[in-house]
């Protein structure tokens, strides 16, 4: 009787190529796509840092017990107080106000759980302590009861307000005035769902301001990345070849680039003053500029200058990745087209050019994607000013997100800036790419 042979398992080199992947997948999963879709997550709602009813993201209607609780003793105080001592249809108002909110706040402890939840936040907040357990300082409501509440205290203030501004009584005036207070606290307390959907994109997709600052970034990316692959090409050619103090000119080059941007900017700052700049004052003297104040006062005197300093920066990085590309080419091809008898220009269009063309998209991919994500730059050297003129879309995003809070429209701005890059690297891969990959793929 023959054998019988056991199969084990096996993997195809295709099912073991992806499991190598795997792990940079995962990774880049989490470190990149991960923040991504937090950002779109956020932006799906009215979240605003600065606004205590926005101040997170909720789909429901919640309480914040601890303002609640710390408010309600306020408020039936002073709506006790005004009631037994107001007259006519002040008092007569106060006391079915009265009656409302308490009625309310009676149904709120007949909630289930929330009597209990009620009583250990009262007594943390009349021993001064925080509730810094979000479970316990936060519960849900049903959407109902929340806004007939809401509704009530806000008409309740409303006409509080009409009271205030009635009234002559000064007296009568600081006691509405203490209830009304009392009233927009317990209104903040009320947390209404703030998800909005799509309606971010939409305002920002008409924002005048979003589109001036996109083509900013537009300008300043393909300006600069130009100046920058063309003087980059030429230094790396220059250091490519062999000469006394090679080493030391390389090294010297790089420096710009090792300077961090924002001490870079801060020198380039002081260099186009008005006042006091070197480079503004020669620039005038040469005839660039009519006056040395226009470099920084300007618009385009202004998007001139930063992009005259994100060359100077850059320009280093550019040629040090185009010099690894010429390393690679070998001598050899350079000695054949000299027998044949092909001069300089020649050899470089038709030898240096097509075999840097690899490292050429490496730069200019890299430096792309940097540049339309400049923020540093322009935030210390204009601020994006004057008058928004030279605003990127990252400091858009920046001024929306941190200097106004507004977390949910400045994660917009973030996810439209993610977009823009993704789009940007796809075109340069299709476009600039195919051919290279197609050639490759030949030879395969």
């Amino acid at each position: 009787m023959g054998k019988k042979k056991s199969r084990g398992f096996s993997l195809t080199e295709t099912q073991l190529g992806y499991l190598m992947v795997l792990p940079a997948i995962i990774l880049i999963s989490v470190i990149t796509l991960w923040p991504i879709a937090q950002s779109f997550y956020n932006s799906l709602f009215d979240y605003r840092l600065n606004d205590p009813t926005r101040n997170q993201t909720t789909l429901n209607y919640q309480i914040d017990l601890e303002t609640y609780v710390d408010n309600q003793f306020y408020l039936e105080r002073d709506l006790s107080a005004l009631a037994s001592s107001s007259e006519g249809e002040v008092q007569e108002f106060l006391q079915q106000l009265e009656v409302d909110i308490s009625s309310y706040h009676r149904e709120l402890l007949e909630m289930d759980g929330l009597a209990e939840q009620y009583d250990e936040v009262d007594e943390m907040v009349m021993m001064f302590q925080p509730v810094n357990d979000s479970d316990l300082r936060y519960a849900e409501l049903p959407s109902d009861f929340a806004e007939g509440y809401t509704e009530t205290i806000e008409e309740g203030r409303a006409r509080v307000q009409a009271f205030i501004e009635e009234t002559s009584d000064e007296a009568l005036q600081d006691e509405l005035t203490s209830l009304s207070s009392s009233l927009l606290t317990t209104d903040r307390s009320l947390i209404r769902p703030n998800f909005i959907g799509l309606s971010n994109y939409g305002k920002y997709l008409q924002d005048e301001r979003m589109w001036r600052a996109m083509w900013n970034t537009v300008l300043f990316t393909t300006v600069s990345v130009f100046f920058e692959l063309v003087i980059g090409l030429a230094v790396a050619l220059v250091i490519n070849r062999a000469f006394f103090g090679r080493g030391l000119v390389r090294a010297s080059v790089l420096i710009p680039w090792a300077i961090p941007t924002a001490v870079g900017a801060m020198m380039w700052r002081y260099l186009y003053d008005g006042q006091s700049g070197v480079v503004a004052h020669y620039f005038e003297q040469l005839g660039i500029i009519s006056d040395a104040s226009v470099l920084l006062s300007t618009g385009s005197g202004a998007m001139g200058a930063i992009i005259l300093a994100d060359v100077w920066k850059t320009t280093p990085y550019m040629a040090l990745l185009l010099l690894a590309g010429l390393q690679t080419i070998p001598r050899t091809l350079y000695e054949a087209a000299e027998v044949d008898g092909a001069n300089k220009i020649q050899t470089f269009f038709k030898i240096t050019l097509p075999m840097l063309k690899s490292a050429i998209l490496v730069a200019l991919l890299f430096r792309t994607l940097d540049a339309f994500r400049v923020f540093d730059l322009i935030y210390v050297l204009t601020g994006g000013g004057p008058a928004n003129r030279t605003e990127s879309i990252s400091v858009y995003a920046y001024k929306v997100l941190f200097a106004q809070q507004n977390f949910g429209e400045g994660a917009v701005l973030s996810v439209i800036v993610f977009v823009s890059v993704a789009i940007i690297s796809a075109l340069f891969i299709k476009i600039i790419g195919s051919d290279l990959f197609e050639s490759r793929g030949g030879r395969g």
